[in-house]
């Protein structure tokens, strides 16, 4: 037996000994989750900055929108598999973990069927013939995506995170380097097609081969798979809602800008979404487990361990948050040739929308740690609506500048939403919210000062 596995039949068999250590994992867990997500974001900006200088911004607005519908077909038919084996009693069990595999590479499989018959579709809406031949393609990556095997999901139950961040730093470098190899080759679109699929092979090989712990098997046990869908079929209707919150933005703009100003406006938002970035790599990791083990409804010890636990990962996010606000320009101009200058003011503008969500933090992971799965779609829904018809409005009347300001209000009115669901699991922390949305204010007056003019010149030009 291997020690992730012996750790975790030590885990079962003596809970107690488990909670003493919590902390000392958790810690370790973030440090993992912060060094895998920084590594790879200096990959990611490293590659972005030497294909920027391959590829023409049209390709980088194509793939975004190719990216957006991955993401939205992922989001759409995302049954929960990873948070129900992080929270489920039987989150160990063989069978519960064969049942949920097997599941995925049947959702692999009808994603990318799905992808296929809307490619014509899509590329006439979007007046973009190439993204018909692209998106398909594409899409192979999450008919690979179906058999990353479940060891996964369970080294984050158990927030044993070293080796699997190990094998994704690797997994990403290989990605990045079959990709600007391609670049180099093809000179187009097709680069960013082919180093995204290649980086699933290549991610599902080290992941088999490197990371212990059970072997999956086709199987479907009732049981489990009743579970499953119960815990999931609340997952499955917050993640749509998710993907017009995450996703929307995009979706709208390729109907507004052009792709060369799409693909501007990415690079804007690859940069300014870093922090919120890194709060969803240790958040996802950190949290669940957390509550899990510490619901903060029991007693006042745990609800101080998750507020501290809370404000080092906000207090993370808006340093970075606000590095980007005051340099966020001058990173840009130094760092991309004279055609991508102008994502430098959109970049602040976008690592100032990170700041609302900052408020929120780890509220819907409390809910599923309690197997909340229905409060969870009740927020999601309710802040998909508002930002949908928001966002929508924006972008009707003022293009650019209204989907951003329409982003803005948005995160704000859907605070209560936000607030009701913690409270259900006592996990609202008023003083952190409070001390984020003063920081925040006082970042956007700091920012207008520094670059008020040049953001509004930028907004006239997309």
């Amino acid at each position: 037996m291997s020690e992730a596995e012996t750790s975790v039949q030590t885990e079962m068999e003596n809970p107690r000994a488990s909670r003493g250590s919590l902390a000392s994992r958790a810690l370790t867990g973030s440090l993992f989750s912060m060094i895998g997500f920084g590594g790879g974001q200096v990959m990611r900006l490293a590659s972005n900055l030497i294909l920027t200088r391959i590829l023409s911004p049209d390709d980088f607005g194509l793939m975004t929108l190719v990216t957006g519908f991955l993401i939205g077909l992922t989001m759409f038919s995302d049954m929960g598999l990873g948070p129900s084996i992080q929270q489920s009693k039987r989150g160990d069990d063989p069978a519960f973990l064969d049942t949920a595999w097997t599941l995925k590479i049947i959702r692999g499989g009808i994603l990318l069927a799905v992808s296929t018959l809307l490619a014509w579709p899509l590329a006439i809406f979007y007046q973009a013939p190439q993204f018909a031949h692209v998106f398909p393609v594409a899409a192979i990556s999450l008919f690979i995506g179906g058999f990353f095997p479940t060891r996964i999901d369970s080294a984050a139950r158990h927030m044993y995170l070293g080796r699997l961040t190990t094998i994704e730093l690797v997994a990403q470098a290989l990605n990045i380097g079959i990709t600007v190899l391609a670049a180099l080759w093809l000179q187009s679109v097709w680069a960013l097609v082919f180093g995204n699929v290649a980086g699933a092979v290549v991610q599902l090989v080290l992941t088999w081969t490197f990371l212990p712990g059970h072997i999956d098997r086709f199987r479907m046990e009732p049981a489990a798979r009743e579970e499953l869908v119960r815990f999931g079929k609340w997952i499955f209707l917050s993640t749509i809602c998710g993907f017009l919150l995450f996703q929307g933005d995009r979706l709208v703009l390729g109907r507004v800008l052009t792709l060369n100003e799409l693909g501007i406006y990415n690079i804007g938002l690859f940069l300014g979404t870093v922090p919120m970035m890194l709060g969803g790599a240790i958040g996802g990791r950190l949290f669940i487990p957390m509550y899990r083990q510490h619901p903060p409804g029991e007693t006042a010890h745990n609800r101080r361990v998750l507020a501290k636990t809370r404000a080092a990962v906000a207090g993370l996010l808006i340093l970075g948050v606000a590095i980007l606000v005051v340099f966020g320009p001058g990173l840009v101009g130094g760092l991309y040739d004279s055609r991508y200058h102008s994502a430098g003011e959109l970049l602040v503008l976008i690592a100032l929308l990170q700041l609302p969500q900052i408020l929120t933090i780890s509220y819907d992971y409390s809910a599923l740690a309690a197997g909340d799965t229905r409060g969870v779609f009740v927020m999601q829904g309710s802040r998909a609506l508002i930002y949908t018809i928001l966002v929508s409005f924006g972008a009707y009347f003022y293009g650019l500048p209204g989907v951003l300001a329409g982003q803005g209000i948005a995160y704000f009115a859907n605070y209560p939403i936000a607030v009701w669901l913690a409270r259900k699991h006592a996990a609202w922390d008023r003083r952190h919210d409070l001390i984020v949305l003063l920081i925040t204010l006082m970042l956007a007056a700091i920012a207008f000062s520094l670059h008020g003019a040049e953001i509004a010149a930028a907004l006239q030009g997309g």
